[in-house]
């Protein structure tokens, strides 16, 4: 089965972009950031640190994650709920970093996301899935935009979700999510030496989408 790794930094777009490509060309999108926030979720609903490696570890057996498809939406599953919405709160996505650090919890979720490869035809988008997910995936994407140019797209979504923040705030969230993501020991964000850079600032999203497509197409990947 044809794979295709994105990754990027937070608020590039990553998922969105990912979905809607997948959706036109058939593949199934894997969205793999949902994974981590689902269990920096289980980690805040049950007053678990989200940096303690051990005590989040001893929960495992009490955690089921499961992705869903309907069509081009992907629905996340947290032990039988739909969790889907309630994964994307501010909270929970500084969560899904601190827990993202932790090489257990990548572990635990590492099997299920190679899975996904083998059963599908894939475009799956995270931080670290064409250096350490999928290294011989056939296609890496290195998706960026500027930091202020990704918390605008993060302010947008938030207040969609009828969330009350601050675009001030997002940006200063998100330049601390990019610092824990490219300096945590585990898997660190990084640009795989054999993906392709492609900036989307500036970009309306249907521009980004366009590109992707077009670079899958031009490698003849999709």
């Amino acid at each position: 089965m044809p794979s295709i790794a994105i990754d990027g930094p937070s608020g590039a777009g990553k998922s969105t972009i990912a979905r809607s490509a997948a959706a036109q060309l058939g593949f199934i999108h894997v969205d793999t950031g949902a994974l981590y926030r689902a269990i920096g979720l289980f980690a805040h609903r049950a007053g678990i640190s989200d940096r303690d490696e051990a005590a989040l570890s001893a929960h495992f057996s009490e955690i089921q994650v499961e992705l869903d498809h309907r069509g081009e939406e992907q629905a996340i599953f947290l032990n039988g709920e739909d969790v889907s919405e309630e994964i994307r709160k501010p909270e929970i996505s500084m969560a899904a970093s601190n827990v993202s650090a932790l090489p257990a919890v990548r572990a635990f979720l590492l099997d299920l996301q190679r899975e996904m490869a083998v059963k599908y035809s894939v475009i799956m988008d995270g931080r670290d899935i064409g250096t350490v997910v999928l290294p011989n995936a056939d296609l890496k994407i290195f998706l960026t935009a500027t930091s202020e140019d990704r918390a605008m797209r993060r302010y947008l979504e938030l207040v969609t979700f009828g969330e009350k923040v601050r675009y001030e705030e997002v940006l200063a969230d998100l330049k601390r999510r990019d610092k824990n993501d490219s300096e945590r020991a585990a898997a660190p964000l990084k640009q795989a030496d054999d993906a392709i850079l492609l900036d989307t600032t500036g970009n309306e999203m249907e521009e980004s989408v366009l590109l992707v497509i077009k670079t899958i197409r031009e490698r003849g990947v999709g």
